[in-house]
């Protein structure tokens, strides 16, 4: 049996890791995907496609305000949520308790039932506030990995940069992937 991962897209700048996310996870898990309407816009200005086109990279969508999906149950069985990218609105309101959203709902879902929750929170600098969220999500059980590339690989362009980090998310997530070359200080 395929494991079930639920894919979140919020409005954070870095839609282009959640859509090659679901391109990798397509073949390999039942994937539910939920976009927030912030993030439907971000899509058509970062990616230039119509965010309809991610819907087709997942085997279930679920609108961002259906309390009525069964993601919004914990009796519904998933293995993790990916939030990417995590728009700092979204990290504080799943950092507080603040469900008012099925993208919030299922982050809260997956705190409370003891389930892979990955955040990759989209902003910078930090302030106090949204440090303090990450730790108390990081305090939670919840997987806080901002996306910032590593260069020992000698990256070549941003499909190389944009697979590092996805392949770390599957390195998370427990699929084996060769997206990026890992470090071996013994091969020099």
């Amino acid at each position: 049996m395929k494991k079930k991962v639920v894919v979140c897209i919020t409005g954070a700048s870095g839609v282009i890791y959640a859509k090659r996310l679901l391109e990798v996870l397509k073949n390999n898990v039942n994937v539910s995907l939920i976009i927030s309407n912030s993030a439907k816009k971000i899509i058509t200005e970062e990616l230039n496609i119509d965010w309809r086109e991610l819907k087709k990279l997942a085997d279930n969508y679920y609108e961002n305000n259906d309390f009525f999906s069964p993601l919004a149950s914990g009796s519904n069985k998933f293995y993790a949520v990916v939030v990417i990218p995590c728009s700092m609105k979204t990290l504080s309101a799943i950092a507080n308790g603040y469900s008012s959203n099925l993208i919030v709902r299922v982050c809260d879902i997956a705190l409370k039932e003891r389930r892979k929750l990955i955040l990759l929170p989209r902003e910078m600098p930090l302030n106090s506030i949204h440090l303090e969220n990450m730790l108390k999500l990081s305090n939670l059980g919840a997987i806080i990995m901002p996306p910032c590339p590593a260069f020992y690989y000698k990256p070549k362009n941003l499909d190389d940069i944009i697979n590092f980090i996805v392949g770390r998310i599957l390195d998370i997530l427990e699929i084996e992937n060769n997206l990026f070359k890992r470090w071996n200080k013994e091969e020099g």
